[in-house]
């Protein structure tokens, strides 16, 4: 049985959501081509611009954009307190606005964003897991751009978007988790190698070299790894300490 236009729809905006994650390197570039395909894909005029908007602990933040217009088309919703985008991202509910003209809500901030130029607005919610939201902000030149037929679909991907961008987190937040223990690693492997040449040279027992570390690290006001770095630079040829964790 053929599959509707709906569901194919969704399969390709899913695999080109998923390609994005494999070809991004990092959370932010992500979100900003994120934001990129998003006003591609939604946009029948190609007149469309978008933003993501995350909100933490009840401060939001333009964190991608499709295009620089939009950071300061938030930028001044957020300096009103008030507007369709936090709306969608405070009660993550859908907001749509027509006509900015006619909007009777936010009427301030209306106002100045159709001086800007901009026509009609509608932001979607982009469901996360912890304490931030985050929503896709469409702006398009045109009052009236968005049909029915257009906010379906942008809830649609919207849907798929959060998923996406919950894996990008989880995969960020993984890569930072490996770097950190490394670095922890390669930190106490420093340490360790100057209280072994403390011993050495003192002739003294493990406490007592790490004692002396810490002492001049506090007298230095300097990392206590960087006080070993510096010990164990001063005893070998190469300045560079090579533990078991380098690539």
């Amino acid at each position: 049985m053929a599959q509707d236009s709906s569901t194919q729809q969704g399969t390709s905006v899913a695999d080109q959501l998923q390609d994005l994650v494999l070809r991004t390197e990092d959370v932010d570039e992500l979100l900003n081509e994120l934001a990129v395909f998003s006003a591609t894909s939604l946009s029948g005029h190609n007149d469309l611009l978008c933003g993501v908007t995350l909100l933490r602990r009840k401060k939001p933040t333009t964190v991608a954009t499709s295009d620089p217009r939009v950071r300061a088309l938030d930028e001044v919703q957020y300096g009103f307190g008030d507007g369709p985008c936090l709306a969608a991202v405070t009660d993550m509910n859908t907001t749509h606005v027509p006509d900015l003209r006619e909007e009777p809500h936010w009427r301030p901030y209306c106002s100045a964003a159709w001086a800007e130029g901009i026509g009609s607005i509608l932001s979607v919610p982009l469901p996360l897991e912890g304490e931030a939201n985050a929503g896709l902000n469409f702006y398009s030149t045109r009052t009236h751009a968005f049909s029915g037929a257009d906010i379906d679909k942008a809830e649609t991907y919207a849907a798929q978007a959060s998923k996406t961008l919950r894996l990008a987190v989880r995969i960020g937040q993984l890569s930072d988790d490996r770097r950190h223990l490394k670095a922890a690693m390669e930190s106490r492997t420093t340490i360790d190698i100057a209280v072994g040449a403390i011993m050495a040279q003192n002739r003294c027992r493990q406490d007592a070299a790490m004692k002396i570390l810490k002492i001049a690290s506090s007298s230095r006001n300097m990392k206590l790894r960087e006080v070993a770095a510096a010990v164990v630079s001063s005893i070998s040829q190469d300045p560079e300490v090579l533990t078991h964790f380098d690539a």
